[in-house]
């Protein structure tokens, strides 16, 4: 049975393999699967995304994401659902915001929810949504058993497309971080493990216009930067392979419970080891030893950082193969929507 399903985005990031977020790389690659698998996708995500199904185009965002722009676009896409839902034959609704309970449509057809953040980040209502026939679920064992949450179906963890991460690259002497500009990836902790294992290090991300992650880019994140330790901003797929590939490892130094880390999974794709803070899901993505370091604080990730270069990068590329296939992932989102439009009841309770 041919399926079709409408995507939610959040907001206010595009929606294309080259975004920033994880949750846009992962909607992307949903959206594609679907639609290679003869399905038809439709996807409400910001003017300028780029999926392979069909566009519903809302307004970009601009000036600063506080929260009257986060009311408004609130408002806008609960109208934008509403009439999508009366003028199309749709299966099933899967968003992807953490904001979705504040537009769910009205009750009736499905709604899967994908938790892509720590569940502390989401009101109560997300967790245990009151409409009915709305379903939540997690994308890794160690989000989901924070959550402790009963209701919330089995996580489906986030794969990655393999292949994108298949050249050889020679590498050479630098760290990468791969990250938004945001207190929460602990950009000046990368920086400061960089400077103590003497090592030079190039931080790739956005720099989002909300007020709170501009102030923590200017306090704590410029005055670090140095000629070693050089901020070169977003970069595009094509870009970020090359940088995965050529680096010496790359450095994750988040201070909260990573719930996946996209990152993690391409750099061991790209052959390359990962030093990580031991947060959440990184503790099951990263092999301490084998293919990274995990540490508890900035001593110990500069250690890692010195550290990475003993470690084989095929080692790294063989574990990635095996555990984050972007294929599987969408197979099981597929097989998840059929439960779900059917009335099925999915597995849910502890993760594995």
């Amino acid at each position: 049975m041919s399926l079709t399903v409408l995507s939610v985005a959040y907001p206010f990031a595009p929606v294309s393999r080259d975004t920033a977020g994880g949750a846009e790389q992962v909607l992307a690659m949903i959206d594609a699967g679907l639609t290679g698998a003869g399905h038809t996708s439709l996807v409400m995500a910001q003017t300028g995304s780029r999926v392979a199904g069909t566009l519903l185009p809302m307004p970009r965002p601009h000036g600063p994401l506080d929260d009257a722009a986060r009311a408004r676009f609130e408002r806008l896409y609960r109208d934008a659902l509403a009439a999508a839902l009366r003028s199309r034959r749709i299966d099933l609704v899967h968003m992807h915001g953490v904001d979705y309970q504040a537009y769910l449509p009205e009750a009736g057809l499905p709604v899967l929810a994908t938790l892509h953040l720590p569940p502390g980040w989401y009101p109560p209502a997300a967790l245990a949504p009151l409409r009915p026939r709305t379903f939540v679920h997690g994308v890794s064992a160690a989000q989901h058993r924070a959550a402790a949450r009963p209701g919330l179906l089995s996580p489906i963890e986030n794969g990655i497309e393999l292949e994108a991460f298949a050249g050889r690259h020679a590498k050479r002497r630098f760290v990468l971080m791969l990250a938004r500009m945001c207190p929460e990836k602990g950009v000046h902790l990368a920086i400061d493990a960089a400077k103590q294992a003497e090592l030079p290090l190039l931080i790739a991300g956005k720099l989002f216009p909300y007020p709170d992650h501009e102030r923590y880019f200017a306090d704590a994140v410029a005055p670090r930067l140095d000629r070693w330790r050089r901020y070169i901003g977003p970069v595009g797929l094509a870009r970020k392979r090359r940088l995965l590939g050529a680096a010496h490892c790359v450095v994750i130094a988040s201070t909260v419970a990573e719930t996946s880390s996209l990152v993690a999974r391409e750099a061991l794709a790209a052959g390359t080891a990962v030093v990580a803070l031991a947060r959440g899901a990184l503790v099951d993505a990263v092999d301490h030893g084998v293919t990274g370091f995990l540490a508890n604080d900035v001593a110990e990730l500069a250690f890692g950082l010195r550290r990475a270069h003993t470690l084989d990068g095929r080692v790294c590329r063989q574990v990635a193969r095996a555990r984050f296939d972007g294929r599987q992932m969408v197979a099981s989102y597929i097989a998840r929507y059929r439960e779900l439009i059917a009335d099925g009841l999915p597995e849910t309770g502890a993760a594995a």
